[in-house]
């Protein structure tokens, strides 16, 4: 596979490369951040992170340079998946498209991660395993973030969403639409399973919308990031597995979510 490009930083390596997927037949960009010292893969925590080309606009090397230079991190390898021009369709649930038919490729994306990102990716870094595996995204990559982790728990510890599209849903709002059976994604956690050592962290600015469809006086992505939490709460987590961030005057761009970035990475990987 090519590899594009090369940035130094003092404590950060970021490497660029180009996988061509058979699922989804087009090539993917995977921005790799790993530390400049890099030895023991197996002692290495890695991190997927969807919407990667967000993570350049941050710029998140060396949001991850500086927590490391500081040492108020645990040794971490990030690789920002850049999303393509079928977004809509690769992110989303595998468990069922949405009302507009969306989605429909998530399914094939998840394949893209397991048998195509994941392989190549221990083959370049000659890291046959890593001390654990966690999955990020922003907006509706962290709907697709937190679908594949949860129908993957086996594979996974730590899922961040930073203003998560979880009104995904089934149906339109007005085909007799249904908060409590609709949303795709707390409904596979209605129906799914307990696995205690998965743990969760929850993002949203207090400005990432405007939109209040039940008039309560709460913006939906809020609504919709509460209610997921509760589901989750109803299966047996805890506030020892779930970390809800809300920023005040937080957006639903990227300069919002490069601020809220540190606070998950010292969340999940700090050094206690």
């Amino acid at each position: 596979m090519p590899q594009e490009r090369t940035t130094v930083l003092s404590n950060i390596l970021m490497e660029q490369h180009i996988i061509t997927s058979q699922y989804l037949e087009r090539d993917i960009i995977a921005d790799v951040y790993r530390p400049a010292l890099f030895s023991h893969p197996e002692l290495m925590n890695l991190l997927l992170i969807n919407d990667g080309q967000d993570l350049v606009k941050m710029p998140f090397n060396e949001i991850l340079d500086r927590l490391i230079s500081e040492q108020e991190i645990e040794p971490i390898m990030c690789i920002g998946i850049h999303c393509g021009a079928e977004r809509k369709r690769e992110y989303g649930t595998a468990y069922s498209a949405d009302f507009k038919g969306r989605g429909d490729k998530a399914g094939l994306y998840a394949k893209f991660i397991f048998d195509e990102l994941l392989p190549f990716i221990r083959k370049t870094y000659n890291a046959p395993s890593f001390k654990e595996k966690s999955f990020a995204g922003f907006s509706l990559g962290g709907l697709s973030a937190l679908d594949i982790v949860y129908n993957h728990a086996d594979e996974f510890s730590k899922i961040g969403v930073f203003s998560g599209s979880l009104w995904w849903r089934r149906k339109g709002y007005n085909d007799e639409y249904n908060d409590e059976t609709d949303r795709l994604m707390h409904l596979q956690i209605l129906n799914g399973h307990f696995y205690p050592w998965l743990q969760f962290f929850f993002e949203c600015g207090a400005l990432d919308e405007t939109e209040d469809r039940n008039k309560n006086g709460v913006i939906d992505s809020i609504d919709d990031t509460l209610d997921l939490i509760v589901e989750l709460k109803a299966k047996g987590y805890t506030d020892q597995h779930i970390k809800y961030f809300e920023l005040e005057d937080g957006k639903h761009d990227v300069e919002t979510w490069a601020r809220a970035f540190p606070d998950f990475l010292k969340w999940g990987w700090g050094k206690r």
